[in-house]
């Protein structure tokens, strides 16, 4: 389903309508209240609260067993006081992030926040013809990361997965609108085939008119190709490979890194090049295990930054031969626009 410009999702055809609960209405309401007491505070104050409330809050929560045990696989020569203290940093990341989500109008509007390394290259590469696919991780702040091709007239158009509540769903589209003016394709949860093809098709249609999309593709996706990432395997989504081969669309992997305490941001950006033989699922499997050994150069790079619990490794029985798998990706690519 694609969003339009005020963020109003069509109804989906296949679900029975049903009007917002009581608890919905609720939780919109307390986001509005939050959203006016943050537009008018300054903007240090707004990201500095939310980090001391995810920093004192975060490590209490379930998803903090998974960081930790994921830093362990990652780095088991720190100590683990070493984890503990990336994984509260992490937090603290995570919550100026999702605080500067309600002001981003403010952040966007201001270009001297984000520095892209290199921008007069990427400006040349940009103003090329031809379909782009824009992919990210949860680093830094990742909403931001689709800056340059807005900045550089691309228009681009995003893909999320809806919230439960479709009233804050809603406010959460109106509020990325500025972030993607090519509209939002929403997309179902993992097992649901029959959103995630609709979906697909929706950005290969894209696609071949030269349109740019833009993905966060580093959640574990249960139908995802075992991809060779932070020394184990974990299912990620083949679906920016499969389409960039399919249409002969570039692809360009970023990251938007937070510079200190405040909001401000380096970005980065690399063009990995999109192999094409005659093994169409070996290309796959090259292309996307490529886009993950930047990511975890990346990651290794910036640990603080990254969500580090947002990451599900499979069984050693079910992953593939971790060095088998990267040296396909080093024959099949390579990386283009250090």
């Amino acid at each position: 389903m694609v969003v339009t410009k005020t963020g109003a999702t069509p109804p989906d055809p296949d679900l029975p309508s049903r009007g917002p609960t009581v608890r919905q209405k609720l939780e919109l309401s307390a986001l509005r209240v939050a959203v006016a007491l943050a537009r008018r505070a300054p903007l240090s104050w707004c990201t500095a609260t939310g980090a001391a409330l995810a920093w004192t809050i975060g490590p209490w929560l379930r998803q903090s067993r998974r960081a930790l045990a994921n830093l362990e696989l990652a780095f088991p020569d720190r100590p683990p006081a070493e984890r503990r203290r990336i994984m509260r940093a992490m937090w603290a990341n995570m919550g100026r992030t999702f605080a500067e989500t309600l002001v981003v109008e403010r952040i966007v509007a201001d270009p001297r926040r984000i520095e892209l390394v290199d921008a007069e290259h990427w400006q040349a590469q940009f103003a090329e013809p031809g379909p782009t696919i824009a992919c990210t991780l949860h680093m830094g702040s990742w909403e931001l990361a689709i800056q340059p091709l807005n900045r550089f007239g691309r228009k681009p158009v995003g893909v999320y997965k809806p919230i439960a509540n479709p009233l804050v769903d809603r406010w959460l589209a109106e509020t990325r609108a500025p972030l993607f003016p090519g509209g939002l394709i929403a997309k179902g949860e993992d097992d649901d085939t029959r959103s995630g093809q609709r979906a697909a098709r929706q950005l290969i249609d894209l696609a071949r008119k030269g349109g740019s999309i833009g993905l966060v593709i580093d959640h574990v996706d249960r139908r995802g190709m075992p991809i060779p990432f932070l020394g184990r395997s974990a299912r990620f989504t083949t679906a920016p490979a499969m389409i960039a081969r399919h249409v002969g669309a570039r692809l360009w992997v970023g990251r938007c890194v937070r510079i200190g305490k405040e909001s401000r941001f380096r970005m980065e950006i690399r063009e990995v090049a999109v192999p094409r033989t005659q093994d169409k699922t070996a290309d796959v499997r090259a292309l996307t295990t490529a886009i993950f050994v930047i990511f975890e150069e990346w990651i290794r790079d910036c640990p603080e930054q990254w969500m580090w619990w947002n990451t599900r490794f499979v069984s050693p029985e079910t992953a593939p031969d971790l060095a088998t798998a990267t040296e396909g990706a080093a024959a099949h690519s390579e990386v283009r626009g250090q």
